[in-house]
């Protein structure tokens, strides 16, 4: 038995794992575009949430924030870095706002111990942070603290 002409089939073959392997080429770029955006957004969100963190933490280190007399007196809200007087530092240029809740009174809950000779100070802390890259992520963090202030 005599086999036909084959000399088209090793170009047929050839071009056929040159398409397999184009594919996989292909398939593997796109995976590695989407793992590159999927890494940029999570830096930027790590960024900013950070960057509310560094706030939250700013305000809370100076006790010339809960001054009661730089308050708003019809919201109970004061914004440390938007003051001009202020000397808090805002190294993540984040927006923040502090809110005394007069409302509430007595110790927390959870302390452990007699609070007879103390009064208590109820504020709210409200950071937002942004991605430093520009990538649009933002994050909040919203802090409670109690003061601790002596009874005369």
């Amino acid at each position: 038995m005599v086999v036909g002409n084959q000399s088209g089939t090793a170009l047929v073959v050839a071009l056929s794992m040159i398409i397999v392997i184009s594919l996989i080429a292909l398939a593997s770029s796109y995976t590695s575009l989407f793992e590159i955006k999927l890494s940029g957004n999570k830096r930027g969100s790590t960024d900013a949430f950070y960057g509310a963190d560094t706030g939250v933490n700013e305000i809370t280190t100076n006790i010339a924030n809960f001054n009661l007399n730089q308050y708003d007196a019809q919201t109970h809200t004061y914004s440390p870095f938007s003051d001009s007087t202020n000397t808090t530092p805002n190294p993540t240029q984040v927006q923040a706002k502090i809110t005394y809740m007069p409302a509430q009174a007595g110790p927390p809950r959870g302390m452990g111990f007699s609070a007879i000779n103390l009064g208590y100070a109820y504020y709210q802390i409200q950071s937002v942070g942004n991605d430093q890259a520009g990538s649009g992520s933002t994050a909040t963090i919203q802090e409670e603290v109690v003061r601790l202030l002596p009874v005369q």
